[in-house]
Parts: C-alpha cells; structure tokens; sequence
C-alpha cells in the first residue's frame, strides 16, 4: 500500500543556517572592472555616436554624463553585491547565495549532479579567480555557477563533486574543510 505522510515543516532544516564560505575578495575589484569596461563603452558609443539632429547633438554630452553616472552606481552596487556572495559544500548539496536587491540562494543536490567543470575569463585569470560550473541531469546549461573562487578552492571542489560523482568516495562523510574565507 502507498503511503505519503506528511512532514512537519518546522521540524526541516533551514538553508539559511546552513555555513556558507565568502566567495574571494578578489572578486568585488574583478566583477567592478567587468562592470566598468560595458559602461564606459556604453558612455563612449552615447558621446561618439554621431547625431544629425541639431536638438540631440546639444544634449548629447549630458546623455553621455548621465550614462557614465549611471555606469558609476551599478560599478558600485556590483562591487557590493560581489562582496556578499558566499557558497557552501555540504555532504548531499552544494549552496550558492547572491544578489543585493534580490536576494538568491541555490541549492543542488549532488545526486543530481551530472558534470562539474571551471571557466575563467583573460579578466578574472588577472585576478587569480575561476567559476565552477556545475551541471545537472536535464539541463541544458549550467544549473549553479559559483564566481569568484581562487584556482585552488575551485580545484578542490571540483575534485570533491567529481568523486562524488565517480561514486568512489561515496560514504565520504563530509566535504572538504573550508577555512572561513578564500585566501588571498
């Protein structure tokens, strides 16, 4: 006979507690200096864009003032929301949070885990930092990418997730122990 009893839902546990490692500090000056280059080419392509218009070419250099303003507070709110992202490797998840205004928290059952690979642009090798892409069954792309980890936590990591995948470390208690923030 089929059963499926309900569950008590203040008695689970709450993801909001679990212990999330601070992703590099490196990352804030990285993900600002990715922010920077878009908007200066937005402020420049506004101020060099030539206009025929004799109304538009009069504003034209407060447009651009105001995108390079704009430009300004979103380097800053990256700058910020990069300094709050933290991950977590638990023994049957990994979590990742993000995000100043609109707060994200995923979390993936490594059960589900199907690959787990590490990107880097020119930018963030400069800055000694990886992403970890980790990929699920069913996904087209990756379902939970950590930015801003240092080549060496992302290595270990990675080798975690995959031996978990492999199967061979499977009654691994625990994951690997992680300092309380990456070096520097």
């Amino acid at each position: 006979m089929f059963s499926n009893l309900p569950i008590d839902p203040d008695a689970l546990p709450a993801v909001e507690q679990a212990p999330l490692t601070p992703v590099s500090s490196r990352l804030a000056p990285c993900a600002a200096l990715q922010q920077l280059w878009r908007w200066l080419l937005m402020t420049a392509v506004v101020l060099w864009l030539p206009v025929t218009n004799t109304v538009l070419t009069a504003w034209q250099p407060s447009i651009a003032a105001s995108v390079g303003v704009l430009g300004v507070a979103m380097v800053a709110l990256d700058w910020r929301e990069a300094r709050r992202r933290a991950y977590g490797v638990r023994k049957h998840d990994i979590i990742y949070r993000r995000g100043l205004l609109i707060h994200r928290t995923q979390v993936v059952p490594l059960v589900r885990l199907q690959h787990v690979e590490t990107l880097s642009s020119p930018i963030e090798r400069a800055f000694g930092l990886v992403r970890l892409a980790c990929f699920t069954a069913g996904g087209r792309g990756a379902d939970l990418l950590i930015e801003g980890l240092s080549a060496q936590r992302a290595e270990a990591v990675k080798r975690y997730l995959l031996s978990r995948l492999d199967g061979r470390n499977h009654d691994d208690p625990a994951p690997p122990a992680s300092p309380p923030s990456e070096p520097e």
